[in-house]
C-alpha cells in the first residue's frame, strides 16, 4: 500500500500496537542512541520510538522537531512500511512478473495479456508535478541544519550524522537519476560531509561533474513514505530509477516536485524535509569521521566531499527519521532482510537459476556472511555458483559465501551446520580468492580489496571427492579444561558445537608474538583429542567464546579468508609442513585428516605485519548509560532494559575509536 505520509505511517505503526510516543525531553547527543539501542536488542526488535520533545531551538520550534526512530526495526514494522504481510511477498510478485515478461509470446493473445502489465508498468513510474510540494510548505529563511534534531549516536563519533538521508543526484551527461542513502557528518548550519564510497552511483556522479568543472546539485530528503528510505538502500542495477522500485512497493506511482534553489533535481513531494545543497568538485575535501556503524565497529576518519547547503525546507508538523547502527542486532537488519527476501528473485531469474533461497545472518552484518541454497544437478556447480554470485552487483563484497543443497532449511542454523559440516572435507571444499571488498571492512591488509571464501556444505559427487576420503562418525574428546591447562594462552574453548554433532571449536587466545595463531593451530593439531575437528575459529581473549553470536560476529569481522586461513594435518607431527599441506591438498594419494583453523583475532603492525589502523567496537559511555538510567521511569517505555554496551565493555581496547595498535 502506499502512505500518503510519513505521518500516516506514524498513525498505522501505533494502531497496530507498534509505537511508543515519549513526552519527556531527550538529548539528541547519545542519549536518543542509548535508548534505541536498549529497545532495538529487545526479542522481535522491540517498537518503534517517536521522541516527541527533542528540545532544539525552543524559539523556532518549543519542543523541537520529534524524531521517529527504530521504525523498520522489527519484521512485523518492516512489512508494515512496504505494504505486505510477509517480505516473501514481494518477491513472489518479483518472480511472477520476471516469468510473465520471460515467457514465449507466440500469438496475439499471448502478446496481450502483457498489455495491463505494461499499463501497471506505467502507474509506476515517477511524475514530477508542477508547484510545490507538501515538503515545501515551511521554507527555513536562513537555512540552518543545527536547527533540525541530527542526533550523535556513539560517544566517539566525530560529530552528529543525518543517518536516514535520502540523497538525490544526476549524471550530469544522461540526466539519468539516482537515489542513495550516505551519511553526513554536520559541521556547521550550512556545511556537511558526503560520505559516498567509490563504488557508489552518486560518486560516479561526483567524478563526471569533476570532469566537467561544474558542481552538482544534490537534494536530500527526510521522511515521507517509508517505502523511499528502502528503495534508497536497495542494490539496483545502475541506472535503474529507485523511485520505480518505490512505486511498485506501494503500487502507486512516486510524485516528486522540483526543488527551488537546485531546480535540476526533483524530490519527493510529501517528505517531511528537504535538504538542498551542492557539491563543488574544486573544494578541498572534508575529514569526515569517525563514525559508529553497521558492523558493530567504528569506520574511521578519511576525506570526503564537503555538501553545501543553499535552502532547507519541511511540511507543517514535521516528523524528523533517524536511524542508529551499531553491534547486531540493529534497526538495519530487517532492512537487509527485505533486500535479502525481495532480490531472490532478480538474482534467481537473470543470473543464477539453481539458487533455491538466501539468508544473510544477522552475525554476518550483511556481506560478511551469506548463505545460499541450490539445487545441485552435476559436479562443480557450487563452483560455478560462487564465482556468480561474487560477480553479481553488491554481492561482489561478500567475504563467506556457505553453499547448501535442497535438502536442508538454511534458516534453522543449527541443522544447517550439522548438514554442511557432515559433507565439508576441509581439505577441498572451502575455495579462496580475492577481490573488491566493503571500504567499511577493517580486516583487509588494503582499503577496499581482500580475500574470500566459499564453503561448499552441498552433497558431493564422485567426480567431487577426494580419493580415499571417508565420511565417519567420530567420538570427540575435547575438554575445554585440559586445553586451558596445556596452552596458557587460550582463555575459553566452546565445545558446545561438538555436542550437536558440528565438529567445529570456538577458541579466545591473547596473541603475543609473530606466527603465534599459526603456531598454536600446528600444536592443537597434534593432539590426538582433536581427531574428528574439521574447523577451529580464533577468537581474541577478550571475546567470550562460548557466546557464539558474539564469537561470530567478532570473527566475521576479523578476518580476511585468504590471508588468515590456516590448514594443518591432524595427528602427530611427520614429515610435512602446513606449506607442505596447502601444496599437496590438489593431489589425490595424500589423504590426511586434517583440520582448517581461521584467525578471526585482532591485527597488528608488531604481531600480523598490518599497517591499517584497527578500529574499536562500538559502546556508549558510562555518562549516557546512567544518564539514560535515571532518566528511565519517566520516558513510559516500561520495564527496565540494561544497556547492552555494558556486555561489551571488556572487550574493548581503550576508549577512542582506533585502537593503538601496540595494546595486546
Amino acid at each position: 500500500m502506499a502512505y500518503k505520509n510519513q505521518q500516516q505511517f506514524i498513525e498505522a505503526l501505533e494502531k497496530e500496537g507498534e509505537l511508543i510516543r515519549i513526552k519527556s525531553y531527550v538529548d539528541p547527543k547519545l542519549e536518543m542512541a542509548e535508548i534505541t539501542d536498549r529497545m532495538s536488542k529487545q526479542p522481535g526488535g522491540g517498537k518503534a520510538l517517536l521522541f516527541e520533545n527533542s528540545g532544539y531551538d525552543p524559539a523556532y520550534r518549543q519542543a523541537g522537531f520529534p524524531v521517529l526512530m527504530n521504525a523498520y526495526g522489527s519484521e512485523k514494522r518492516m512489512c508494515m512500511a512496504l505494504g505486505v504481510e510477509h517480505l516473501d511477498d514481494v518477491a513472489k510478485q518479483i518472480e511472477d512478473l520476471f516469468k510473465l515478461l520471460a515467457s514465449p509470446k507466440e500469438g496475439i493473445i499471448d502478446k496481450l495479456k502483457l498489455l495491463p502489465k505494461l499499463n501497471q508498468f506505467a502507474s509506476w513510474m515517477p511524475k514530477v508535478k508542477n508547484g510545490r510540494g507538501e515538503c515545501q510548505e515551511i521554507i527555513m529563511t536562513d537555512p540552518d541544519i543545527t536547527k533540525l534534531p541530527v542526533i550523535t549516536c556513539w560517544p566517539k563519533d566525530g560529530g552528529p550524522f543525518v543517518t536516514l538521508p535520502v540523497i538525490h543526484t544526476k549524471d550530469p551527461n544522461t540526466g539519468i537519476r539516482n537515489v542513495g542513502m550516505y551519511r553526513m557528518q554536520v559541521f556547521g548550519p550550512t556545511l556537511t560531509a558526503m560520505h559516498w564510497h567509490k563504488h557508489k552511483v552518486s560518486a560516479k556522479h561526483f567524478n563526471e561533474y569533476k570532469k566537467l568543472g561544474k558542481r552538482m546539485p544534490v537534494a536530500v530528503a527526510l521522511g515521507g513514505d517509508p517505502v523511499y528510505a528502502y528503495s534508497a538502500t536497495a542494490p539496483l542495477p545502475e541506472n535503474v530509477d529507485e523511485y520505480m522500485l518505490a512505486g511498485f512497493l506501494r503500487k502507486k506511482k512516486v510524485e516528486l516536485v522540483k526543488c527551488i534553489t537546485q531546480p535540476e533535481v526533483e524530490v519527493p513531494a510529501d517528505a517531511d524535509f528537504i535538504i538542498e545543497g551542492y557539491v563543488d568538485p574544486n573544494d578541498e575535501m572534508i575529514w569526515e569521521g569517525p563514525f559508529g556503524d553497521h558492523t558493530g565497529y567504528y569506520s574511521l576518519p578519511d576525506w570526503y566531499p564537503r555538501f553545501h547547503i543553499t535552502a532547507i525546507t519541511h511540511k507543517k508538523d514535521p516528523v524528523y527519521p533517524a536511524t542508529i547502527v551499531g553491534i547486531p542486532p540493529q534497526e538495519d537488519a530487517w532492512l537487509g532482510k527485505a533486500t535479502e527476501r525481495i532480490f531472490l528473485a532478480p538474482i534467481k531469474m537473470t543470473m543464477v537459476p539453481e539458487i533455491i533461497d538466501m539468508d544473510m545472518p544477522v552475525e554476518g552484518v550483511f556481506h560478511n556472511l551469506v548463505i545460499v541454497k541450490i539445487k545441485k544437478d552435476f559436479a562443480g556447480q557450487g563452483q560455478k555458483v560462487m564465482n556468480a554470485m561474487w560477480g553479481a552487483g553488491q554481492m561482489m563484497f561478500n567475504k563467506i559465501l556457505v553453499l547448501a543443497d535442497d535438502k536442508i532449511k538454511i534458516q534453522d542454523y543449527e541443522e544447517l551446520a550439522k548438514y554442511v559440516f557432515k559433507n565439508l572435507n576441509p581439505g577441498t571444499d572451502i575455495y579462496f580468492s580475492q577481490g573488491p571488498m566493503d571500504v567499511l571492512d577493517h580486516s583487509c591488509s588494503k582499503l577496499g580489496f581482500g580475500g574470500k571464501m566459499c564453503i561448499d556444505g552441498t552433497t558431493k559427487y564422485e567426480e567431487e571427492m577426494e580419493e580415499g576420503y571417508k565420511l565417519q562418525a567420530v567420538s570427540y574428546k575435547v575438554d575445554a579444561e585440559f586445553f586451558k591447562n596445556k596452552f596458557p594462552e587460550i582463555y575459553e574453548v566452546n565445545t558446545s558445537l561438538l555436542k550437536k554433532e558440528i565438529p567445529c571449536l570456538i577458541i579466545s587466545v591473547e596473541k603475543n608474538r609473530k606466527g603465534h595463531i599459526r603456531e598454536l593451530h600446528e600444536q592443537i593439531c597434534e593432539l590426538n583429542e582433536v581427531e574428528g575437528i574439521k574447523v577451529i575459529l580464533y577468537v581474541e581473549h577478550t571475546v567470550d567464546a562460548n557466546d557464539l553470536p558474539t564469537a561470530l560476529w567478532r570473527f566475521c569481522n576479523n578476518l580476511d579468508p585468504k590471508r588468515d586461513h590456516l590448514l594443518c594435518k591432524v595427528g602427530p607431527k611427520t614429515e610435512g609442513s602446513v606449506k607442505d599441506i596447502n601444496f599437496k591438498r590438489q593431489t589425490s594419494n595424500f589423504k590426511p585428516a586434517v583440520c582448517m583453523g581461521f584467525d578471526g583475532t585482532r591485527k597488528t603492525k608488531e604481531f600480523d605485519d598490518f599497517h591499517r589502523d584497527w578500529p574499536n567496537i562500538i559502546v556508549a559511555d558510562d555518562a549516557t548509560i546512567s544518564a539514560v538510567d535515571k532518566k528511565w521511569n519517566e520516558l513510559g517505555i516500561g520495564t527496565f532494559i540494561l544497556s547492552p554496551s555494558l556486555k561489551f565493555k571488556r572487550q574493548m581496547y581503550g576508549e577512542e575509536a582506533v585502537v593503538n595498535s601496540i595494546v595486546n
